[in-house]
């Protein structure tokens, strides 16, 4: 009985000790990977064959390491969109201050008189209003961006502010060549909305078709939806190509030039992400030489009691 009992003492002792020797192997493994990762390759993952309690550290770990790899792929991103938004902005400021500066010196040195002196001073001053409507814009998308945009959501009558915000668009439309559809249900449709900001969308977008369609029809319509409120703003001009299509929202992005001359590629951005700040999504469908389609869907608030 005596040796039975050693017997099993002994391979009770052997057991314990293989565990910890294969336990210490693991954490070795583990703390090797960790001084790895923490000198920046994210790209090491730990593989352990121990006990339960070891392998759930290294799983805790690994997924850890892949949420950084993936932030840090993101921050890359977004670096290197930067660069390129810095890039754009400094050739769409330098240009045209390079313009406006020299349309001044030639009226300053004395180069021009008379009505052509008159005609650079008008020149001069559009293009500074033009520069100056790029910075404010510029800086409402930084805002927007960074999150520092306050928007005041309340529930409005959709129908009631879109028929007020497009009615001043009626003047520039047929002082463009414009013909122009409205079509707005004579009901209340209630939807959570910021009412500036959802008036700048409706601006952006009306100012987008006569400035860059060189259409001749503009269409606003809310089309009736059970769950949701849905706008589309159309119009017959040159339309978006295929290539240019999904990109029409990014920042700074110009289409080709018989669809964006004078535009500076912040105002569809903007659009998107006031839509998106307060809850909706849009969409843009063209046929080029047809038709080009914006369609912002907002969902619908509860009946005021």
């Amino acid at each position: 009985m005596l040796s039975v009992i050693c017997i099993l003492c002994v391979a009770l002792a052997l057991w314990l000790a293989a565990t910890l020797f294969l336990w210490h192997r693991e954490l070795l493994e583990i703390q090797k990977a960790l001084e790895d990762i923490g000198a920046g390759n994210l790209n090491r993952r730990i593989v352990t064959r121990g006990p339960q309690a070891i392998r759930s550290i290294g799983y805790g770990i690994n997924k850890i390491v892949q949420q950084n790899q993936q932030s840090a792929i993101q921050q890359k991103r977004h670096e290197q969109a930067y660069k390129q938004l810095i890039t754009n902005l400094s050739h769409d400021i330098k240009t045209p201050l390079a313009s406006l500066t020299g349309y001044l010196e030639a009226v300053e040195n004395g180069l021009v008189v008379g009505q052509e002196k008159e005609e650079y001073l008008q020149t001069a001053y559009e293009r500074a209003g033009a520069l100056r409507s790029f910075v404010e814009k510029l800086f409402e998308w930084v805002k927007l961006d960074a999150g520092e945009q306050k928007l005041q959501i309340e529930p409005l009558d959709l129908c009631e502010i879109s028929r007020q915000y497009v009615a001043e668009w009626i003047g520039p439309l047929e002082s463009s060549g414009f013909s122009y559809t409205i079509e707005i249900p004579e009901e209340t449709w209630l939807a959570d909305l910021d009412k500036n900001a959802y008036k700048r969308i409706v601006n952006n977008l009306c100012e987008n078709v006569l400035r860059h369609s060189h259409g001749t029809q503009f269409r606003f319509c809310l089309v009736p939806d059970a769950r949701q409120a849905m706008i589309r703003i159309s119009d017959n001009g040159t339309g978006i190509s295929a290539d240019d299509l999904p990109h029409v929202f990014d920042r700074l992005y110009q289409c080709d030039p018989s669809r964006t001359t004078p535009g500076n590629g912040l105002g569809l951005s903007i659009t998107k992400e006031l839509v998106v700040a307060m809850g909706g999504t849009i969409q843009a469908q063209s046929s080029p030489d047809h038709e080009t389609t914006f369609t912002i869907c907002f969902p619908k608030a509860k009946a005021l009691p």
